[in-house]
């Protein structure tokens, strides 16, 4: 078999696949040299043109020459821009760039002076550079692909790995562009001189030149100029392949020359293949030899539109619409100006944009060459475009994805490896235009990757930064107990004894002023507590100091109904006797009970409770012995005053045996909703609710009879002589009091027999019962009390009306006489536990509601009847 090499020597070619052939029209422009077009007066240089983290050179006001670098830069894949010619920076500032989207880039303009100086430039011999300066060389002169791609040539000339074969590209397969053509005609030494530079920095073993048919010209003066350069014979040729579109591409061509396929996503170096345009290798020999930078190129002006088609040297950085105009453009409506060929070109937004490294071609075509942009129609899945595609993708599902923002999905059908050649829109019948939709792609996931580049960049100057900072935070840490060991060690014993004490003192005061802030707060408690206008602490102590306040209010309400707050049990002969308390000794014991063991926020409370209770009792007891001792030496004898005094105190006792009556009336009335209630719900039995009723009647009846007993013993007080008036008032008072507690105790008997008679088999039931008995007698207690207790201030008050009976003293008497019934009730009421009712009938739960609704209609009757009491008692008191 043949080796590559073999093959190539023998000019073998293969195949490759799709492609198209369109029309060419290279007579327009190839007819003529290479021509120079008058300088412009204003120059556009878009800095970065290739590569980035360049930095300006220059700034507003420089005078610069032709070939002096505006940028520098120290990444491998930045490239200098240098002034197209001499003259002055007028502005750094954006503007239009030579892309379809015509977006903003950072551009210095130049205002030429018309002198269009070089710079000073440095000519080398090729024997006296070694490779690597070679290299910089070619990296400072800015050179780039010159075929279009614009990518940096030096990197291609400094490779990784050993290259076989070079491949210079003369192809140029656009139907309209000649600057390859006449340049290979016009400049061949040049050319080859540029390829002997790549030659000795590479060392390939085989160089192919090629070039397409249809450049006969060019093919005969590339091999004239090959068989009279110094390279090693047999070690270069030119190659003459078939005009077919896009053989120029660089894959393509790879796969013509020597068969092989360049894999997705690699590059030509991995198979040991480089390629190079010729007018890169003329670039490079002008960079290394003359010492000059890439400052301008060949570009083919060509069109219908155009009076003088041609190719042209023209500066980097001249502005197109300077080109037009020297070239004698006539625009028709709606016309077009296309950078680079009509295949792979893009149409100009904004003729005000400059020529680039890249730019080889400008057309401006008339509509009989290129008609309007037809409307886009549905794909109809002919397959067309797939056939013609020279990478052998499939432009169908590419769209289909890119045109629903797939982007990721494209990717994943070898978007990148789409050299945008256009042969699939110029084969779609339905017109679509698809190589935009693919580069909208590519830009989408270009700018996706760069973001995440940037990120993860910023991830690493982050993390970096926290190295730092622990490193730095270590040697201070370090240095700082260097230090401290240093300064231990020359410090004495008496420096020792010193630092000690020092701490000493320290670590006391802290201990000091944290006691003190502890008595503070403890001191802000007790005082919160034994006063309602002190500042209200916080945390513990303001709930203290609420509750307090609560219990206050409460007990005030209490007082006004003849109860005390606190529930303390106590007899008639210690209410007698709670006047006569001397307060210092009530405070010395209470505050003695404090001292023995530490005290709780709640005992702190009760503490400061028990304080204040033992100071309104003394005030009480500076005023009781004056007021018995007035009572004591009353004279029995009887003036005018006397008996009026006596008639209104038979008065006030005749209005508070009616409230007597009243109340025992309304505890028969409670006791027989109680019992009604626990018949309904508890006691399934028709005879035991029956039995009920029947007690609750006869309660009603006994308490009706002891309020008609309660006014006859009443009358009675009356038609007794004035004389006895504070004694009979009394008397009555004690037969209210007695008819009352010997009413409901009846009727609490009363209920105790009947539930006794109900044949219930329920022990929860009956339990209930009795609870409710003893809420009656309970109750009975209390009213006896009550009453008590009023009778007692009546024989205090014998010589004045009821409005002056408010002292303090006859106010505590009052208030402690009802202690011992305030206290039973809720010891029996705690006594019922919770009891689960057995589910009810309809009818029982009828009779349950009528029950309750009697209830609450006797309590609201009771209430009014209350009321009317006061008021009289009011009247009574007034008179």
């Amino acid at each position: 078999m043949l080796t590559l090499l073999d093959q190539l020597d023998k000019g073998t070619l293969w195949r490759s696949p799709g492609g198209i052939h369109p029309p060419e029209v290279k007579f327009l422009s190839n007819a003529t040299p290479i021509g120079q077009l008058p300088l412009a007066s204003t120059y556009l240089v878009p800095v970065p043109q290739v590569g980035e983290n360049c930095t300006l050179a220059v700034k507003v006001g420089d005078s610069v020459l032709k070939g002096t670098p505006l940028t520098q830069g120290t990444s491998i894949w930045h490239l200098p821009v240098h002034a197209p010619t001499s003259g002055t920076i007028v502005a750094i500032e954006p503007r239009a760039s030579n892309h379809a989207s015509a977006l903003p880039v950072n551009t210095c303009v130049i205002a030429a002076d018309g002198k269009d100086t070089w710079c000073e430039l440095v000519q080398n011999q090729l024997d006296d550079l070694s490779h690597q300066q070679i290299v910089d060389k070619v990296r400072s002169a800015g050179i780039a692909g010159m075929g279009g791609a614009a990518f940096p040539t030096h990197i291609k000339l400094n490779p990784v790995s050993e290259i076989d074969l070079v491949i210079i590209n003369g192809v140029e397969c656009e139907p309209y562009i000649s600057a390859d053509d006449r340049l290979m005609r016009e400049y061949s030494q040049d050319i080859l001189a540029g390829i002997g530079i790549i030659h000795r920095l590479l060392m390939p073993k085989r160089i192919v030149i090629a070039i397409e048919d249809n450049k006969p010209e060019a093919a005969k003066a590339m091999q004239a100029a090959v068989s009279q350069c110094g390279l090693p014979a047999g070690s270069i040729r030119v190659t003459v392949i078939p005009t077919k579109y896009p053989s120029g591409g660089e894959k393509q061509l790879i796969q013509i020359i020597t068969g092989r396929e360049v894999p997705s996503g690699a590059i030509p170096a991995k198979l040991g293949i480089v390629v190079h345009n010729v007018g890169t290798a003329y670039a490079i020999n002008q960079a290394v030899t003359q010492g000059k930078p890439l400052v301008e190129r060949v570009v083919t002006v060509t069109g219908r539109n155009v009076g003088k088609p041609g190719n042209y040297w023209l500066p980097i950085g001249t502005p197109v619409d300077h080109v037009l105009t020297a070239t004698e453009f006539t625009p028709e409506p709606d016309q077009k100006v296309i950078i680079g060929g009509p295949m792979m070109g893009h149409a100009l937004a904004n003729i005000q944009v400059p020529i680039l490294k890249g730019t080889n071609c400008i057309l401006m075509p008339s509509s009989q060459e290129i008609g309007s942009t037809p409307e886009e129609k549905a794909c109809i899945r002919c397959g067309e475009c797939a056939t013609a595609c020279p990478a052998l993708l499939l432009p169908q599902q590419l769209f289909w994805h890119a045109k629903a923002e797939e982007y990721d999905k494209a990717a994943s059908y070898n978007l990148k490896d789409c050299i945008e050649c256009g042969c699939c829109s110029y084969v779609c019948p339905s017109d679509i235009p698809l190589v935009e939709y693919y580069r909208i792609a590519k830009s989408a996931l270009k700018q996706a990757a760069d973001e995440k580049q940037q990120a993860e960049r910023a991830k690493q100057r982050f993390d970096a930064r926290l190295a730092r900072l622990e490193e730095e935070k270590l040697a201070r840490e370090a240095k700082a107990k260097e230090v401290s060991e240093r300064r231990q060690a020359s410090m004495t014993g008496t420096d020792k004894n010193a630092v000690a004490e020092a701490m000493a003192r320290i670590a006391a005061k802290k201990a000091a002023a944290a006691q003190a802030v502890t008595g503070e707060s403890i001191t802000e408690e007790s005082s919160a507590t034994t006063t309602d206008t002190a500042e209200v602490p916080k945390g513990k102590a303001a709930v203290a100091a609420a509750i307090a306040r609560a219990k206050a209010k409460k007990a005030a309400q209490a007082n006004a109904d003849g109860t005390d707050t606190n529930g303390a049990e106590t007899d008639s002969a210690k209410t007698d006797n709670a006047v006569n308390v001397d307060a210092n000794d009530s405070i010395s014991a209470t505050d003695a009970i404090a001292q023995e063991a530490p005290l709780s926020q709640k005992d702190k409370v009760a503490a400061a409770i028990a304080r204040a209770k033992a100071k309104k009792a003394a005030q009480q007891t500076d005023t009781a012995p004056l007021e018995s001792t007035e009572t004591a030496d009353s004279t029995p004898a009887l003036s005018a005053d006397d008996d009026k005094n006596a008639k209104v105190a038979a008065a006030v006792a005749r209005a508070k045996a009616k409230k007597a009556a009243q109340q025992v009336e309304t505890a028969a009335s409670d006791i027989e909703v109680n019992n009604t209630e626990i018949s309904v719900s508890d006691v399934n039995d028709a005879e035991a609710i029956k039995k009920a009723r029947v007690a609750a009647a006869v309660a009603r009846a006994k308490a009706k009879k002891a309020a008609q007993q309660a006014e006859t013993n009443t009358e009675n007080g009356l038609s007794q002589t004035a004389t006895p008036a504070v004694d009979s008032t009394a008397s009555v008072h004690t037969d209210v009091n007695a008819d009352a507690e010997t009413a409901v105790n009846a009727v609490a008997t009363d209920i105790e027999i009947s539930i006794t008679d109900v044949s219930v088999n329920d022990a929860e039931a009956i339990k209930k019962a009795k609870v409710a008995a003893a809420v009656a007698r309970a109750k009975a207690k209390k009213i006896a009390a009550a009453s008590a207790a009023e009778s007692e201030i009546e024989s205090v008050d014998e010589t004045q009306t009821e409005a002056n009976v408010t002292s303090p003293s006859i106010a505590a008497t009052l208030e402690t006489a009802t202690t011992e019934a305030d206290a039973v009730l809720p010891s029996v009421e705690s006594a019922a536990e919770p009891i689960e009712t057995a589910p009810l009938s309809s009818d029982e739960l009828k009779k349950a509601r009528i029950a309750a609704t009697i209830a609450k209609a006797k309590a609201k009757k009771a209430a009014l009847a209350q009321e009317a009491n006061a008021s009289s008692d009011s009247s009574v008191t007034n008179d």
